[in-house]
């Protein structure tokens, strides 16, 4: 029992001591005023939708229950600086044609200038054609449309506070358009068309649902909304206030371009079936969400470590919950706490008194800004999306597209695997849609599992040569105590070098040189240390080889060479 007791203990998620809890120097965000206002404009010099008047009820019903009012108008009059000002959000609610003279479309410049919000609804984008700023603001026009017809919707961002509540495929009823231009590249795709399922399509990568930050506002747009029945429809009306939230910053929303970035976990079982758990608890998978079974563990992604990335990832808490996102780490083969000790959590936690150990907290090294953080941040019960960029040992979390921590480690960092922990029985959370961008072409460590010939071993140990490539920073290459020594990692064929990295152990070398060489007899010099001082040291190198040496002329201390790790970085 005793023992089964400790076996218990030793599971507990139990605070690290920190090695420095420093300030954070990110700037505070403002926080968004409480939507009050919302002015919808359904003007047509066009075509004319019957779905109007009942879009203009949804907007009004939406307004009653969610605390603000609505003004409907079909007078470009409206559209002043002074009474544009009382606004936070216009929704153009299929307006079509050329709805406002100069002076009305200079107002409502200004009022996005201003940090107004727009909100654009199906027709919105057949509107304004001679008026190049709108086109921008709306994102895409309209070009053409096929019959009236069942699709499927793909959810692209379930972090969205206007998508996070629709499944991953939504099929439904609609007028699909199809746009002059792909908007992709300027604005944060929400939602698009599965082409295959539906005729008439004809845009391939076809995006329906975006929000963008314009030229001083923010802009939502959905081309859904052709019917009267839409507007009676839980899961569009909801998408729709959303959207009003989006615009108007009531609640925040990361509206930045996301391109390159490669789905790691899309919500199928084939993409988690990559993914490895580290300790105990798990994860569940339906639609497309993981959902947290006890812990304290870790699902980390085995493939490959990361290097210069932007991840980024959607979670949330049901309520006072606990989880985080580590980076950062080498393989933890099966010990969860080798990520805590080596690596680093971003953690998710919003009630922990210690302000290192919140959520968008580096836990225990440095404490988000909490003014940024609190405008930022979503409740319990709704989604927040976190990017976290890895720059070398420099840390950037952004939380809703909002910074809120900037941190450089003393941790080596650099390159490393990524994974998301599930906290313990009763700590809940949820992650969808992680995906991770790598700065141009990435590095990898040439030399994990490689062969290795070394000058000597330190006499009577176990610490071989091969220890030091294994990925295990457990185990150490110990050379004889004497100098010179040497190891040399043969990287298999030829490659271009971008840096080596030495992890020593206490026993370090003082002074020591790095080379390389194509053929084993020709040696390049490419670094010389005389003053080394133990710790990590991170080598930028150049050139391509397949032999690297570290050559050791002074040892620091009694004892031999003692490393770690030795990775060769390059492609």
């Amino acid at each position: 029992m005793i023992a089964l007791v400790l076996l218990a203990l030793s599971l507990v998620a139990v605070p690290r001591a920190p090695e420095t809890v420093p300030v954070s120097a990110a700037a505070p965000a403002s926080v968004a005023a409480p939507l009050s206002k919302v002015l919808v404009f359904s003007k047509t010099a066009g075509f004319r939708h019957s779905s109007i008047p009942a879009g203009i009820a949804a907007v009004q019903r939406l307004g009653a229950a969610n605390g603000f009012t609505v003004t409907a108008t079909e007078d470009a009059g409206a559209f002043t600086s002074a009474n544009l000002a009382q606004y936070q959000a216009v929704v153009w609610l299929s307006t079509t044609g050329d709805v406002l003279n100069a002076a009305q479309q200079t107002a409502f410049e200004s009022y996005i200038a201003a940090g107004g919000g727009y909100v654009g609804v199906h027709a919105a984008a057949d509107t304004e054609y001679d008026w190049p700023w709108y086109g921008g603001l709306v994102g895409a026009y309209f070009a053409s449309h096929p019959a009236t017809q069942q699709a499927t919707v793909k959810v692209e961002d379930r972090s969205s506070v206007s998508t996070a509540h629709l499944p991953r495929r939504w099929t439904r009823t609609d007028e699909w358009y199809n746009y002059r231009a792909n908007p992709r590249s300027a604005v944060k795709v929400l939602a698009s068309l599965d082409e295959a399922s539906y005729s008439g399509g004809s845009m391939g990568d076809h995006p329906i649902t975006w929000c963008q930050n314009y030229r001083g506002g923010r802009a939502w747009y959905t081309g859904l909304g052709h019917t009267e029945e839409s507007y009676a429809d839980p899961a569009f009306t909801t998408m729709l206030l959303g959207g009003i939230q989006t615009a108007s910053g009531a609640r925040p929303a990361d509206c930045r371009p996301e391109n390159g970035y490669t789905p790691l976990f899309d919500g199928t079982q084939a993409s988690l079936d990559r993914w490895r758990q580290a300790g105990p608890g798990g994860f569940t998978l339906a639609d497309g969400t993981l959902t947290s079974v006890g812990g304290m563990g870790l699902l980390w992604y085995p493939v490959t470590p990361f290097s210069d990335y932007s991840l980024k990832l959607d979670w949330m808490m049901p309520g006072d919950d606990n989880g985080g996102v580590f980076i950062g780490f080498p393989d933890p083969q099966g010990d969860p706490w080798k990520p805590v000790d080596l690596g680093h959590e971003i953690q998710i936690d919003a009630t922990d008194a210690d302000p290192s150990r919140t959520t968008g907290s580096v836990y225990s090294f440095r404490a988000p800004d909490t003014a940024a953080r609190a405008a930022a941040l979503n409740p319990p019960g709704a989604w927040n999306s976190y990017e976290i960029a890895v720059h070398g040992r420099h840390v950037e979390i952004y939380l809703n597209g909002v910074k809120i921590n900037d941190y450089t480690s003393t941790r080596d960092i650099a390159l490393g695997h990524i994974g998301v922990q599930n906290d313990g029985a009763g700590m809940d959370i949820n992650y969808r849609d992680i995906r991770i961008k790598q700065d141009g072409t990435a590095a990898t460590d040439l030399a994990r599992g490689r062969p290795v010939t070394v000058t000597s071993v330190e006499p009577g140990s176990p610490h071989a040569g091969a220890n030091a490539v294994d990925g295990d920073l457990t185990t150490r290459w110990g050379s004889a105590y004497s100098d010179p020594q040497s190891i040399t990692v043969d990287l298999g064929s030829v490659r271009t070098l971008q840096r080596v990295r030495l992890n020593w152990e206490t026993a370090y070398g003082k002074a020591y040189t790095v080379q390389t060489s194509t053929d084993n007899a020709t040696w390049r010099t490419v670094n010389t240390t005389t003053a080394g001082d133990g710790g990590i040291d991170d080598i930028a190198v150049s050139g391509t080889a397949r032999y690297v040496r570290v050559q050791g002329t002074e040892r620091a201390t009694q004892w031999g060479y003692s490393l770690w790790d030795l990775a060769v970085l390059g492609s």
